[in-house]
């Protein structure tokens, strides 16, 4: 593509910052610490999370800079920024969560395979001109084309399942270059009648808090696709393609699938299993370590909530006994405004922040669970939705505390 380059080594990556927690270098995989995390309702850009699979993209010339949408349609077409800058601006609210989060206490209970993530492979993206309350310096504004605007460009209307050269899905894919793809670009796809419905709020997002999407995330243009794993949230985007079936890349057919406890590398199918899209119902404790001393006294517990496929939180236990017994916490989104899940003042692809208060005796045990519209409820143990991927770690958060000489 012209005025793009996919670098071959890591030489020409951009600076991140210093607080953030390093899981791999080589290609670059980071969270930010469990406060920084909730700092605010949007991540802060330097603290959402940053997923590679190689060295980042480097565009030396925007102006000459195009996507191509090509495959089972009457009419492909490029299209060059210009292009989609013309289309309406859509803005939405939406979270992103790597299927891997909380990877490194899945691994605690059988050995996994993957970058080992905390609780902070997550991160809420407002894709609303909107500031609420919050400071321009705070939060992390996204704008771009809807998708289903962009589809309509080579003739597939709004809410089509299938094109009439039987077109069924929409691929992504990228310009970077995977080891997985062998040297390859990565890919992923989505359905067509999910590209095309534009209350699906799919985005081709360009900007990222007033300005141009920095290198991690996707510059000059990624897809947003809420309400699923962010492997589907393709970045540095190169060409979307009409295809029959499903992407048959490495990232949708041998990697982010979900397998029992009973399967192993040894006897693995990987055919046996669809590709993950939505995920399930997640929460995790962020004002507190996994083992940490705390003063004598009320303490207050906070962290998100959140749950796939735009469905809503519909409430957030905590226990301070393991389990035995539960309170529920407070939920908002933007602070003095309380939650109401499918209220038409609710984002729906966001993440809601929890809250509650509680005076820890000598040493205790606190747990979270969240509980989604559907009454979708976070399961007691990693051992039963163990898989050797360690995707989709939804168990109980716990955190050990116990009383001592704290600064907090």
């Amino acid at each position: 593509m012209p005025g793009i380059k996919g670098p071959s080594d890591y030489s020409r990556e951009p600076r991140r910052h210093p607080s953030l927690k390093i899981n791999a270098k080589e290609p670059f995989n980071a969270e930010p610490t469990r406060s920084d995390l909730i700092s605010s309702y949007v991540t802060p850009v330097d603290f959402f999370y940053k997923r590679n699979h190689g060295p980042i993209p480097v565009v030396d010339d925007i102006e000459r800079y195009s996507i191509s949408l090509r495959g089972l349609v009457e009419n492909s077409k490029e299209l060059f920024m210009k292009d989609i800058w013309k289309l309406p601006k859509y803005t939405v609210t939406a979270t992103l969560q790597c299927a891997g989060n909380r990877r490194t206490a899945m691994s605690k209970s059988r050995t996994v395979r993957g970058v080992g993530w905390d609780i902070s492979a997550i991160g809420n993206e407002n894709l609303r001109n909107r500031l609420d309350r919050m400071e321009k310096s705070q939060i992390a504004v996204w704008g771009g084309a809807k998708l289903a605007d962009v589809l309509k460009l080579v003739g597939i209307p709004y809410l089509t399942s299938i094109t009439q050269s039987g077109g069924k899905h929409v691929e992504f894919v990228s310009i970077d270059k995977c080891k997985e793809e062998k040297g390859g670009p990565y890919k992923a796809s989505i359905p067509l009648n999910q590209a095309t419905n534009p209350e699906a709020d799919v985005l081709l997002a360009y900007e990222m808090n007033g300005e141009p999407l920095n290198r991690d995330h996707g510059y000059p243009l990624r897809v947003v696709v809420p309400g699923v794993i962010g492997a589907r949230s393709v970045k540095w985007l190169d060409s979307i393609n009409i295809i029959a079936e499903e992407c048959q890349g490495f990232f949708m057919q041998k990697d982010y699938k979900m397998f029992p406890p009973t399967v192993n590398w040894d006897n693995i199918n990987w055919s046996t299993r669809r590709p993950q899209m939505d995920f399930p119902v997640q929460s995790a404790i962020c004002s507190l370590e996994d083992v940490c001393v705390v003063k004598h006294g009320k303490i207050t517990i906070k962290g998100y909530a959140v749950s796939g496929g735009g469905r809503g939180i519909e409430r957030v236990d905590v226990s301070i006994d393991g389990g035995k017994s539960w309170v529920e916490a407070t939920r908002y989104q933007r602070i003095g405004i309380p939650y109401i899940a499918d209220d038409s003042g609710s984002d729906k692809w966001a993440w809601v922040f929890f809250e509650a208060e509680a005076n820890i005796p000598q040493s205790a045990e606190i747990v979270a669970k969240a509980v989604d519209i559907a009454a979708n409820v976070q399961p007691e143990s990693i051992d039963s939705i163990w898989n050797l991927r360690g995707i989709l770690n939804t168990s109980w958060h716990r955190v050990q505390v116990r009383v001592g000489q704290a600064n907090l």
